[in-house]
């Protein structure tokens, strides 16, 4: 089996190091991933990692790190946004900008890059951007994974987090070998609050509103690229193969086998 990569770069940052290198392409693809949640996102980001050889950076992976990291380890931007959650207040743009430009050698990947989770608004799209072109490293295409709000409810009034190691099930798609039961640890599954039906509604209404300028943003630039994320992973994941070839197709770029 290979080893997988630990990602220390993007997690840590600082001066921190990934244990592997990836395979250096003569055509990297950069991607940034959009999604309402529940629509199978990080799924595919993990799918999409192992076929195209780039990195997944998710800012939520770098929060979780932090939260088990200890202070001499924080980055001051991974300080400062852990202090700012503690008190209860939301994460601002600058500070979600300021942990994504400490990790700014990430997306000289030789691999490529998936960027999951960020940007989340048109301010962070803007900053992104001017980033990336002062790093030549402009990316491919935004994929922006769409599912009727009926089913996204479905998907995750269904989901099962566990208690202890906070593996996810789905009660349905992807259950447990034992009832309540995690297959890794043994530990409780549970319905998070915010994965209840009146929740989701919620969190679906915030969504909507933060999202629709962000997809005017990329359509304009001609990088938004629509998913339908209806059926399995293996279905969207085909869909999704299949949408960014006939994209690079329509570039330059050689499209990879």
């Amino acid at each position: 089996m290979l080893k997988q990569s630990n990602r220390a770069a993007w997690l840590k940052g600082g001066d921190a190091c990934c244990n592997l290198q990836p395979q250096m392409l003569a055509h990297p693809y950069r991607l940034v991933l959009l999604g309402a949640p529940g629509v199978g996102k990080g799924t595919q980001a993990e799918l999409l990692s192992k076929k195209l050889g780039a990195c997944q950076l998710s800012t939520g992976d770098i929060f979780r790190a932090a939260k088990s990291s200890s202070d001499c380890d924080r980055t001051p931007a991974m300080t400062r946004a852990l202090d700012c959650m503690k008190r209860g207040e939301l994460v601002s743009d600058d500070m979600v900008l300021a942990l994504v430009e400490e990790r700014a050698r990430c997306f000289r990947c030789g691999g490529g890059f998936l960027l999951d989770g960020f940007p989340r608004t048109v301010k962070q799209a803007e900053a992104l951007e001017k980033l990336l072109t002062a790093l030549a490293t402009p990316l491919d295409a935004v994929l922006s994974y769409d599912l009727p709000l009926e089913q996204i409810v479905a998907r995750l009034s269904g989901r099962r987090t566990c208690m202890n190691c906070k593996s996810v099930y789905h009660i349905e798609t992807r259950p447990p070998h034992i009832a309540g039961a995690c297959d890794h640890c043994g530990g409780d599954l549970v319905q998070r609050e915010d994965d209840r039906p009146e929740s989701v509604h919620v969190r679906m209404a915030a969504y909507a509103e933060s999202t629709a300028p962000l997809t005017d943003f990329y359509r304009q630039r001609n990088l938004l690229v629509p998913i339908t994320a209806d059926g399995m992973p293996e279905e969207i994941f085909k869909r999704t193969l299949k949408a960014l070839k006939i994209k690079r197709a329509a570039s330059s770029a050689p499209v990879p086998a």
